[in-house]
């Protein structure tokens, strides 16, 4: 082989290889980027969950089945939890010492344990309401839908927007009935103020997107 022919040879050699690096170089620094966004997420999901038992459990002391059913009457308009997370993560609290148990035995019942808050957990508590909130981003199939709505006829589009704020009128009764049985039961309680900032988000939230809906819905010419 000439010495041309050998240059131009090393030469696609050495391209060849530069791209092969390149590509190596940028799929692994896509994978550490889903994985840290992977073991992120799962990181923040498995904190907050605790977070979230142990704010409960500031309250008083509680069984698991009676936490799982304040989440229902109080956060869970804004803040859900799978039940199947909720006796695991008072095992692993009650390990780490930031709450204790109390095993009880009801007359004609089943054993069940009763968590308690310790004053390691509640400075946890602290910690991490001093902390920034994580944002995350929501997934709305109704905007999906819209965002495709070249799709379809535009009275498909009318009717899941109609749907979309009867819904909202259904939250703002809702809400509205909740801060007023809050005040009714609670009135007096210190922590009122606190669960009404909540309540008035929702009250908030809905009238936005009630307003939004009319508006979309007179922006659609049929």
């Amino acid at each position: 082989m000439s010495g041309t022919s050998r240059e131009r040879s090393e030469s696609c050699h050495d391209s060849l290889l530069k791209q092969y690096q390149e590509t190596i170089y940028k799929v692994t620094l896509i994978d550490i980027y889903l994985l840290a966004v992977i073991q992120d997420t799962t990181e923040t999901n498995r904190t907050t969950t605790a977070d979230a038992l142990m704010g409960l459990l500031s309250l008083g002391p509680m069984s698991g089945y009676q936490i799982r059913q304040l989440i229902d009457e109080s956060i869970g308009n804004f803040w859900t939890e799978s039940y199947g997370q909720i006796y695991p993560t008072l095992k692993r609290l009650a390990a780490e010492g930031m709450v204790t148990f109390t095993t009880e035995q009801a007359e004609g019942r089943a054993e069940r344990k009763v968590y308690a808050l310790t004053a390691a957990g509640r400075e946890r508590l602290r910690d991490w309401l001093n902390l920034p909130a994580h944002q995350r981003v929501p997934r709305n199939e109704l905007l999906l839908k819209l965002f495709f709505g070249s799709l379809v006829s535009l009275d498909v589009l009318v009717r899941h927007v109609e749907s979309f704020r009867a819904v909202q009128q259904a939250r703002l009764q809702q809400y509205t009935a909740t801060a007023e049985e809050l005040n009714r039961r609670h009135g007096k309680h210190p922590d009122l103020p606190y669960w009404l900032m909540t309540v008035n988000y929702g009250l908030h939230e809905a009238r936005a997107l009630s307003a939004w809906c009319d508006e979309t819905l007179g922006s659609i010419d049929i």
